[in-house]
């Protein structure tokens, strides 16, 4: 079959770039012509006719007193390709795309079926229009539907009334659904009728060596510490929470991540590294304290013992729903204030346990997609 999987756009995320990589390698080796579906970007991100109301309001806000930028979209454009051109290259190397002006100009003809999924796909801020992520453009088609390891990110019901009823009678139309999260099962019961299964994000369906392929004549360089710091939003608790587990423990601390999302930084610290870099991080890490999801997820992949802040803005039931399929909630550390070395209590790891969960877990993930 011709397949078409619909996720959220592939920037410098490291982890919604893999969960791409990962289903549309699953699919491939099951026979199947794949293709990530990609909305063509606008020159300024936003609409040409939507530019100079923007720009109207900002002069207003700096004439108001509120000091903003007139004109970002500029520094943007001048800025992106620096800071995801490692990224890019990993996208364009490994990811089959097939890109649209607009979802509208997808046809019938396009797809034999479309999977959506995964990442917080079915999260409404993410989307301009929700209704999207449940293939309302292919409304009518003789085509498979299926949500594969979609993910609402939070626990909490965003949508409202409207959105419920239209995307309920979407995803009605489905003729497989799963989601990543044991609350996204419970979601889906209670806000569509509709019985989801609870299944493996997409990256766990692949093993360490076949990421470690990806490093193959790349020249990716050792990381030089024990340690992988990996924090998405940095603060003082976090960084002295990691300085106090690497003296603890006896590690030398590294990092694998830029200071992307900082548009106050130079630019030459906002410069994403490669995924493989990335990688490479979690295959020489000793332990990985983090506050990242899929660095949750490559953690328990690799084999690394690890320490999860929650990440509450981010999403929180993520980390719950994870640790708790594997029995290692009690990695998880919600306040990292005045945290001392002795106040963490984290078992050690039985990976034979773990690894024997996974592929039970992936089994039955494989199975679902098969319906496909």
């Amino acid at each position: 079959m011709r397949i078409g999987i619909l996720t959220l756009p592939l920037h410098t995320n490291y982890g919604g770039i893999l969960q791409a990589y990962a289903l549309q390698t699953i699919l491939t080796r099951k026979g199947h012509d794949v293709y990530v579906i990609e909305k063509e970007q606008k020159p300024f991100g936003v609409s040409p006719w939507r530019l100079p109301v923007k720009i109207c309001h900002r002069v207003v806000d700096n004439l108001t007193g509120r000091s903003k930028p007139i004109f970002p979209e500029w520094r943007q454009r001048r800025e992106l390709p620096v800071i995801r051109q490692h990224t890019d290259r990993f996208i364009g190397k490994h990811i089959r795309r097939k890109t649209f002006g607009k979802y509208s100009d997808i046809c019938e003809q396009d797809f034999d079926g479309i999977v959506v999924g995964s990442d917080q796909v079915w999260r409404p801020q993410y989307f301009d229009d929700i209704r999207t992520a449940y293939l309302n453009f292919a409304k009518g088609w003789n085509i498979r539907r299926m949500a594969y390891a979609a993910s609402f990110g939070t626990d909490v019901w965003e949508y409202t009334d409207r959105q419920t009823e239209a995307c309920g009678r979407l995803l009605a139309g489905f003729d497989a659904v799963s989601v990543r999260e044991d609350s996204g099962v419970a979601l889906c019961r209670r806000h569509f009728g509709i019985e989801a299964q609870h299944v493996l994000d997409p990256t766990m369906l692949l093993g360490p060596t076949d990421y470690t392929k990806l490093l193959d004549g790349t020249a990716t360089p050792a990381c030089g510490g024990t340690l992988l710091n990996y924090i998405l939003d940095e603060t003082p608790e976090k960084n002295a929470l990691a300085a106090t587990v690497a003296r603890g423990r006896g590690l030398v601390p590294f990092r694998v991540n830029s200071r992307v999302e900082n548009d106050k930084a130079p630019l030459n610290e906002r410069i994403q590294p490669p995924v493989e870099q990335w990688l490479r991080g979690f295959h020489d890490a000793g332990f990985v304290i983090t506050d990242s999801f899929h660095a949750c997820v490559f953690s328990i992949i690799f084999n690394k013992p690890f320490l999860a802040i929650g990440n509450e803005g981010r999403g929180l039931s993520r980390f719950k729903s994870l640790l708790a399929m594997f029995g290692l909630e009690d990695r998880l550390l919600c306040n990292p204030r005045n945290t001392g070395i002795d106040d963490i209590k984290c078992k050690e790891i039985n990976w034979d346990s773990v690894n024997a969960t996974l592929a039970g877990h992936r089994e039955e993930s494989m199975q679902f997609i098969d319906r496909l």
